[in-house]
């Protein structure tokens, strides 16, 4: 996929994109993080862009959107409160809100892979002790991915920076296998590399 091809097809009223990735991103990396997030805002005029509120990629992705237009990006929070300061955006939805009684698809999806599967279940079940909190952030990489019934629309689209070496590991595997399997295309740095090479829309 192109960029152009990217924009034509997602720059429209309802779309949401996904910006996400790894916490740790070499200084080289990080600068084209942020100049992805500058083409994205600057050339996209509808798309409404998300992330899960961590630091590193999340974080850079982000910055030049909430900086263009913060009513453009959408914040999912593991629970209420987290990193308050790093968010910018005007409308944050945390998982706190989400009734997951209500949700077993939420709960069914993030147990993706049999792991934590338990801890899951007793997180779902209302249990917020200093363990079951960890299952707090497979939740959150779920909802992020195929929302909630009651408030949150699923993601249209997924962008990514992966660590290629171990790829599709921990919570950014996570989102990427929840998104394989809700037929959510994503893409991670092998493609959206090649977008900054392209010359602005218009030109």
């Amino acid at each position: 996929m192109t960029l152009i091809d990217f924009i034509e097809q997602y720059d429209l009223e309802g779309p949401v994109v996904l910006l996400e990735g790894k916490r740790g991103v070499a200084p080289k990396d990080g600068f084209l993080l942020t100049e992805l997030g500058r083409m994205l805002a600057s050339q996209t005029r509808h798309i409404t862009f998300r992330r899960g509120n961590a630091s590193g990629s999340d974080e850079l992705f982000s910055s030049w959107v909430t900086a263009v237009d913060p009513r453009r990006m959408q914040v999912v929070t593991p629970y209420s409160g987290h990193r308050s300061k790093a968010n910018q955006s005007q409308l944050t939805f945390s998982l706190d809100e989400t009734d997951l009684a209500a949700e077993p698809d939420i709960v069914y999806q993030s147990k993706t892979g049999g792991r934590n599967y338990k801890l899951i279940d007793r997180f779902a079940g209302g249990n917020r002790d200093r363990v079951s909190i960890k299952a707090a952030y497979l939740v959150h990489d779920s909802i992020k991915v195929i929302g909630s019934s009651s408030a949150i629309p699923p993601a249209s689209f997924s962008i990514f920076f992966d660590n290629l070496a171990e790829p599709c590991t921990g919570g950014t595997g996570h989102s990427m296998t929840i998104c394989t399997n809700n037929q959510v295309p994503y893409i991670d740095q092998s493609v959206w590399m090649q977008w900054l090479d392209t010359p602005p829309t218009g030109s």
